[in-house]
């Protein structure tokens, strides 16, 4: 990439992607709070990808200032949920949109990656409405339970850490977590509707609209993606 390119100017309608994609999740979310109905979406969470990180991740992959906006996850949402079987009912949220068009899904749930990451990547093309007129863009929709997730952030930080040469004991731990994880997920999943009679009696606020459960979703870490 060149020092001449102008990245405030092409990085401005993936941040206003993101920031309507949080806002539009989260309303589908108040919907299900308002009926009384237990939401699929637990929270949701979003960054744009510093220009530091699209350079490395460029040089990486060879892509150009021509190429550039192929990069699938300039733009990321992260959809936290509670249980694996929320993932479906938040998937045919995304695939029953008309506001933008899904080019591609990747399930590592199903599929999970060698080193044990689980979660569902929707890749999608969403339509930006800038002054200059609209603008296409990639943008990255991740879904996973929050068991995945706390597996996924420490996976990350370490690799951040050793840059993907994990020492052959963490290795190992690592690999059993991933299971660990897996398991408690299986094991939620047996108790679910047990688990959300109890949350309703327990805490009926957690369905009304309240706008204090927020501020999760407004916890955004560059470097959790």
């Amino acid at each position: 990439m060149t020092d001449k390119f102008n990245w405030e100017a092409f990085l401005d309608p993936y941040i206003q992607a993101v920031g309507e994609l949080k806002i539009k999740l989260r309303g589908a979310r108040k919907q299900y709070q308002k009926q009384n109905r237990h939401s699929p979406i637990e929270f949701v969470t979003g960054r744009v990808k510093p220009a530091e990180s699209i350079k490395n991740k460029a040089r990486l992959r060879g892509f150009t200032p021509e190429n550039i906006a192929e990069m699938q996850d300039i733009a990321g949402v992260r959809v936290m949920v509670q249980f694996v079987e929320d993932v479906e009912e938040v998937l045919n949220l995304l695939r029953q949109r008309k506001d933008f068009k899904i080019v591609q899904e990747r399930d590592y749930i199903n599929h999970q990656k060698e080193s044990g990451y689980r979660s569902y990547h929707v890749i999608i093309e969403y339509p930006v409405e800038m002054v200059d007129g609209r603008k296409n863009i990639l943008a990255e929709i991740q879904i996973r339970t929050l068991a995945m997730n706390f597996w996924a952030t420490i996976e990350h930080s370490l690799n951040y850490k050793y840059q993907g040469a994990f020492p052959d004991e963490l290795r190992k731990r690592l690999a059993v977590t991933a299971k660990i994880a897996y398991a408690l997920d299986e094991e939620m999943s047996t108790i679910r509707e047990e688990i959300q009679e109890a949350q309703l009696l327990f805490n009926p606020s957690r369905h009304k609209v309240d706008d204090g459960v927020e501020n999760r979703d407004d916890f955004d870490e560059e470097h959790n993606w």
